[in-house]
This record gives structure tokens, sequence and C-alpha cells, in this order.
């Protein structure tokens, strides 16, 4: 079910609410109440948080300051929205938590996934015609062991399909080329992106361009 640009904006601010009440007074907003149903669904989705910092050259760039989601519809599109923030803020172990005086150097950016579907092959070199960049964003699962990448992170770094399926792995913590093992298992999804322009500024539903061929 896709959402409206109006869904969007409520998500990403919702999502920027969250964090600056817990990081300012150390509380976890309650889910909202009076929200169209479509947001009480259960729904996949991922906040992005980037800080906005001026390079040496004076052009102004951003940095991943932290991503956490739940690829898996178990939570309402509200409160996965609410709980994905803040453990994005807080939680991801690639950086230090974010301090109350950084909310107005970072944007947000809310990507609500589709379920993931496993993708069926009969031999993984076959993978990669399974999958388009600018469309797809891949799990790949070993065992208890597994990775995601966003839609948009393949289109980002220039990858094409099998670069992007490596990755997936190495962010598994994986050998990047663990995806042509018959023990993995590689699922695929979609994902509607909605996305500050500047910090606390418009709101945009990102588009990626897809891969030659989908366009």
């Amino acid at each position: 079910m896709n959402l409206t640009l109006a869904d969007g904006i409520f998500l990403v601010r919702l999502a920027r609410e969250a964090v600056a009440k817990f990081l300012t007074e150390n509380v976890r907003i309650p889910p909202p109440k009076d929200v169209p149903q479509k947001l009480k669904e259960k729904r996949g989705v991922f906040v992005t948080i980037q800080k906005i910092e001026i390079d040496e050259t004076g052009v102004w760039r951003r940095r991943l300051r932290g991503c956490i989601g739940f690829p898996l519809p178990i939570f309402s599109l509200v409160e996965a929205t609410i709980n994905a923030a803040i453990a994005a803020a807080v939680q991801d172990p690639r950086f230090p938590p974010m301090t109350a005086g950084e909310i107005k150097q970072v944007v947000f950016e809310v990507s609500v996934l589709t379920p993931p579907q496993k993708i069926v092959v009969n031999k993984p070199t076959e993978y990669p015609k399974k999958i388009k960049v600018g469309r797809d964003g891949l799990i790949v699962k070993m065992g208890m062991i597994s990775g995601l990448l966003l839609p948009q992170v393949a289109v980002e770094y220039g990858w094409d399909e099998e670069t992007f399926l490596s990755q997936t792995c190495v962010k598994a913590g994986l050998l990047p080329d663990a995806w042509l093992n018959r023990n993995i298992e590689v699922y695929k999804f979609q994902a509607q992106i909605f996305a500050e322009i500047e910090p606390e500024g418009d709101i945009i539903e990102r588009k990626i361009h897809l891969s030659r061929g989908e366009e």
C-alpha cells in the first residue's frame, strides 16, 4: 500500500519529535492515536539519520549518523517509526549516541518497506538477474546471521547487482562472495522513502533511479 506525501511528512516529523524528546527529556513518546488507519497497520521501517557538515572545500555534505529499523512488519507503522528513530540516534553500534546539541544538525529519512520476498533460483549465479539496483533492497541470511541494505544504498555507491549482493553479505559479516553459497537465502524488498531536505526543513518523497532497462 502506497503512502501519500502527507503520510511521509507525518512519519518524518514523528521520527524527529521522538528523538528530540528522548535526547532532551529522556522521554519516549507514545504512538499517536489520531492518525489514519494505514499508519496504524504493521509495516517494516528504517530510520536513517544523517549529519550535515561542511567539508574542507566549503561544500555541504551528509554523513551517516545512524540507521536502524525493522525489516519485518512486527509493529504498527507509527510505533516502528518511533522505536527505529530512537534506536538510530542512540543504539547504532557504529556511532556514539547522539546528543541533544546535534538535533538541529541532522536530517531524518524514513524508509517504509514492503514485506521481504525470498528470491528463488536454481543456482546462486542467477541472483543478479533477479534483482534491480534502484528498485530492490536486499537481505541475506545464513542460519542466524543476516544483513540488510536499503534500496538507496546501492544507488548512492554506484553498485551493480553483483556488488550489491556482495556488500549485503559483508554487512552480515560474511565474505563478499558468500551469496554464491547454496546455504545462503536472499530476500528482496522495496521501499517508499521520505526525507528532510535540511534540518527541520521541507520533506520530500525521495525517488531513486532505476537501473537500465527499468527506467
